[in-house]
């Protein structure tokens, strides 16, 4: 009793000394002055760091923070792309699944370049934003080497290699032929805009699997790991076709002379990154201070500057591949010390996918689109899914999967997002810096398709996973009482298991 006296007269005379802090003597009497607590004062707090970081930047940089200038266009795009993510995010129709954040990016960038009065004040030089978007390409293709699991590398056989390679040199291959009797594109930039077409999204690929993975559905056949693991291969394959027809394109010479460029960029960039991934498990050492912080500065900075220094040289095509490979090696070498470095990465991509997906909306003007081009882009694009979706289905045929499957393996096979969106306006710059119409011509056209095929397939793809998966595949769930894992048939699910699961996607 005697405590719980002292504990209560400590608490009062702690309340009698905050009510004195908070409180002024005015005319002899005590005035209490009003202290705003909980999300009020958090609101007022993240508002005023916001605008004193501002008014720092702007006395600074002078008429670059006011309208019209490259930073207050970039900051304004930046704000606008993260709320477009997360209004589109909190998007949730009865029984489906939320859509992704991206696409509220995507249009926050397309919606600023496009409103009259407002894309004059939200401007951004061509070059900021190519760097921009460098730099956010370095982070992907750093996150994307941290994320190959060499265990799972060194088992993929069969049906894993078909499904990562089959699908898109197929779609990349139909859609080069279709553009270029649709769309005019020579050979060569058919396939640029094929390679970037046929790549799958691992922003929307990714997070779907690992949630019906934690959801026990498509486990017992290892569906989201043959998925995940397929995915990076995949990527690699339309990052490193597009590199080699990007080299090509913008080559002098003979045409051999290309051809063997294209293949000393991808072996020069696989041998750089070899080295830079040897040199950064040395650097730094084990026994330094911030050793995550430390190596994940070196990690970005080396990715970085990667592919800037392939632009220099005019290897352009090597800068992607020699980041995949560093990273990789880098993770290889850290082993299991890799998780904080990967979530640090994370970090820095949370910060440059709005400004990529925003960025590449800006890229869009809509009164300047031919309205033939985007109906045979999106001719070109249909074309090239259903192809897709066929092979698909087809080389998973004889690797003991059912019908229904087979057809969520094909589904999930579908959307596109974050490397189209990372090398989708590459072309174009590259054509900038060449200062030849044509070529800004063509690269506008492949940035265009890529657009569009974000807007098409991000949106069904995602609704297509979160709708198809507990429906098509079998659900394994955990038997508490005798602590093993037992099938469940999950084609038809009830209204509370199907809220759960899309809760859970929140």
């Amino acid at each position: 009793m005697d405590g719980k006296k002292s504990e209560d007269l400590s608490g009062a005379k702690q309340e009698m000394e905050v009510s004195a802090a908070s409180s002024s003597t005015c005319c002899g009497r005590s005035v209490r002055l009003p202290r705003p607590k909980g999300l009020p004062n958090l609101l007022i707090t993240k508002a005023c760091l916001l605008a004193l970081l501002y008014g720092v930047v702007w006395s600074i940089t002078g008429s670059e923070c006011l309208p019209g200038g490259n930073l207050f266009g970039i900051i304004v795009l930046f704000i606008c792309a993260v709320l477009g993510g997360k209004l589109v995010g909190m998007i949730q129709l009865p029984t489906l699944p939320p859509f992704p954040p991206l696409l509220g990016m995507l249009l926050a960038g397309l919606l600023l370049r496009n409103v009259p009065y407002v894309t004059d004040a939200v401007y951004i030089d061509t070059h900021w934003s190519a760097a921009l978007r460098n730099i956010a390409l370095a982070v992907i293709l750093t996150r994307a080497g941290l994320g190959l699991d060499p265990t799972a590398l060194s088992r993929l056989k069969g049906v894993c290699v078909r499904v990562a390679m089959g699908p898109c040199m197929v779609e990349a291959c139909i859609v080069a032929i279709v553009s270029h009797f649709l769309l005019g594109l020579p050979w060569i930039w058919g396939f640029i805009l094929g390679f970037v077409l046929g790549a799958v999204s691992p922003a929307v690929v990714v997070p779907s699997m690992l949630l019906l993975q934690r959801e026990g559905y498509g486990v017992e056949k290892g569906i989201p790991t043959l998925l995940m693991a397929a995915g990076s291969f995949d990527d690699i394959l339309a990052i490193t076709g597009f590199s080699t027809c990007l080299g090509i394109a913008f080559s002098t010479g003979s045409t051999w002379m290309n051809l063997l460029k294209g293949v000393l960029e991808v072996m020069g960039g696989m041998v750089a990154g070899l080295v830079l991934g040897v040199f950064i498990t040395c650097f730094p050492s084990m026994d330094q201070e911030d050793l995550v912080l430390r190596r994940t500065m070196m990690l970005l900075g080396l990715s970085v500057f990667a592919v800037f220094f392939s632009h220099v040289v005019g290897f352009a095509g090597a800068g992607g591949l020699c980041t995949l490979v560093l990273a990789f090696l880098a993770a290889l070498g850290w082993k299991a010390d890799k998780g904080p470095v990967a979530a640090l990465v994370g970090r820095s991509w949370d910060i440059f996918q709005p400004l990529l997906f925003g960025l590449i909306g800006a890229e869009i003007t809509i009164s300047t689109l031919n309205a033939k081009t985007v109906g045979l882009g999106v001719a070109c694009i249909s074309v090239g899914v259903v192809v897709r979706l066929l092979v698909t289905c087809l080389l998973v045929h004889f690797a003991g999967f059912n019908l229904k499957e087979k057809l969520f393996i094909s589904v999930a096979w579908l959307p596109k997002a974050t490397v189209q969106a990372a090398i989708g306006s590459k072309a174009l710059d590259m054509a900038r810096e060449e200062g030849d119409e044509v070529l800004i011509n063509y690269g506008l056209d492949v940035l265009t398709l890529a657009v569009l095929a974000i807007l098409i397939t991000a949106p069904i793809g995602a609704l297509g996973i979160g709708l198809a998966g507990p429906r098509l595949l079998q659900r394994r769930l955990q038997d508490e009482s005798e602590g093993r894992a037992t099938p469940q048939e999950s084609n038809v699910i009830g209204p509370e298991k199907e809220m759960v699961f899309y809760e859970s996607k929140l």
